[in-house]
Order: C-alpha cells, then structure tokens, then sequence
C-alpha cells in the first residue's frame, strides 16, 4: 500500500513523516483484519477441499502474486540456495498451513486465530533451545503464561465438542512458524525479504502438489469454497505478505510484530459476525492469556 496524500493541491503539503504516522496504525489495522480473516476463509473451503488442495490452491496463488518480486531479484538466488529454500519453505508454510487448515475442519475458525498468537513466544524458546539467544526471566514468565492459555485452550469445549486436537495442530503449527523464523534469520539474512517469501512459497507449493493431486476431492467444489481459498491465496498470503514487509521496512521489524494482536482478535469476531461461531469463556480466558504474554514478551524485547 502506497502512502496516501490527502493534501489539497492549493495547500502546503504534509511531512512525509506525518503522512505515514497516519497511515501506520491503520495498515496494521487492515493488517490484522486480512490475517484474521485467513481463517475464516480456511473454516469456509476446508471441508469442501481437504487440507492438502487448500494449501496447495493458497501456496499457489500467493507464490504467483510475489513472483515479480523473485524474477526482480533472482541474479541474489543462486542454484546451490535452493535446497535450503526448500527445507524452509516446508517447516515456515506447507506444514503450518496443512495443520491450520485441518485444525479448521474440527474447530471453529477462532481457535486457529488464536493459537496462531503463539508463534512470537515459540520464535524466542527456539531462539533459546537452539541458537543460543538469552531468553530473560520475563520472557520466560511470558512463555509459561502462553502456555498456560493453551492448556485452557485445548481443555474448552465449543458447542460441547472437544477441540483439544485442533488446538494442538494450531500450537504445533505456531512452534514451526518459529523455527522458520529463526531458519530465515540465519540463512536467508540479506535477500529481498518479499522474493524470499515468494521463493518459499514456490518450493513448498511443488512439494506439495503430489500429495495435493493424490487427495484431491472427486466431488464439485462449491463456488463459496472456491472464492474463499482464492482470498486465502491472493488476499491473505501474497498480498498481505506485500503489505507486511513494507511496513517492517518502514517501521521496523518491532513495531510491524504488533500486528500479532490484531490477528485472533480479528479471527474471532470474522468468525462470530460472519459464520455464526460462539463466543465462549475459554476461548476469552485462553485468548487474553496468550495475548497478556505475547505483549509482555515484546515488552521484555523491546
């Protein structure tokens, strides 16, 4: 998204740097609204595709929104990169959106938003557990307080249905996502951020594909389904992946993180206004204890 000049032509035109004040907390909103949305729109197509062909369909679309950003700059990815790619396309996407898309068949589309909050607190216990990153004691009071909420999260009950293992494959998920992270900031460090992310993407949409046509459904899929995995492609990966790395080149990677607590709150209340999910105690509880330690985490960052 480009900054917006709402100055008339007859007046003195703004600072840049106000102009963008302005429209930083509301790209973070709309941020957060995309990302949120993402599973509604896997709670939608889900059942009608499987797991496996919705990622496949979103790995897909969203590669293609960001290639020209990898065709731009593929002279700084040479041959001998792309088995590493690979490896961290698979651990930072296939796998995570496999888990959330099958969380999403079993559990409402709240649920996913919110464990997905988790992935901040794993990226800093993988950082401590394996690349040696100091992890503080309030950082560390922050994880057992995430896990905490997912505990609550996994022992609730939506509409008297047990989600324990939907819960767990958005946690398990969130723990990849945080490997991922860590993988990229040690050996992707210097590349076009939003080429990476199209290079990823790619790989894990090959190495999905087989598995995609093996389970992919022999029945018609409706158009409802069809459009919701469109937006999760286009919408929700390449486009929002666009709008997340200009913001962290403008604002730093810090502030643009803060997009984090946006997304459950968003994933709920899509699913609430739009699907008709409920709303529950748990969900609540487990949701502003996640949230309390995602925030005291960056706090413990910053």
């Amino acid at each position: 998204m480009s900054t917006l000049d709402c100055t008339p032509a007859t007046t003195t035109p703004l600072p840049r740097a106000v102009a963008r004040d302005w429209m930083t907390p509301l790209e973070l909103t709309v941020l957060g609204a995309i990302w949120g949305a993402s599973f509604l729109f896997m709670r939608v197509a889900a059942n009608d595709f499987g797991a496996v062909p919705l990622v496949e369909v979103r790995l897909a679309l969203g590669a293609l929104v960001l290639l020209p950003f990898l065709w731009r700059s593929r002279a700084q990815f040479p041959r001998v990169l792309w088995p590493k790619i690979a490896l961290i396309g698979a651990i930072n996407s296939a796998v995570p959106f496999i888990l959330f898309a099958w969380a999403a068949q079993r559990a409402p589309a709240g649920i996913g938003a919110i464990a997905n909050a988790m992935t901040v607190l794993f990226t800093a216990l993988v950082g401590f557990l394996f690349f040696g990153e100091k992890i503080g004691a309030r950082r560390s009071l922050a994880l057992l307080a995430g896990f905490a909420g997912v505990v609550v999260l996994a022992s609730s009950k939506v509409a008297g249905a047990s989600i324990g293992w939907a819960v767990v494959a958005g946690a398990t998920a969130a723990f990849l996502y945080g490997i991922g992270i860590n993988l990229v900031r040690r050996h992707l460090t210097g590349l076009p951020p939003a080429a990476v992310a199209a290079a990823t993407l790619g790989t894990s949409a090959l190495l999905t594909l087989p598995f995609a046509a093996l389970s992919w459904p022999r029945h018609a899929i409706p158009v409802q389904s069809w459009l919701s995995a469109s937006m999760l492609g286009v919408l929700c990966t390449g486009i929002a992946f666009v709008m997340y790395y200009r913001l962290i080149a403008r604002i730093g990677a810090s502030r643009a993180s803060t997009v984090t607590y946006l997304v459950p709150l968003f994933g709920v209340a899509w699913a609430w206004m739009l699907l008709g999910e409920p709303l529950t105690w748990g969900m609540g509880i487990a949701g502003a204890m996640i949230l309390g330690s995602v925030a005291l985490s960056q706090r413990a960052t910053r």
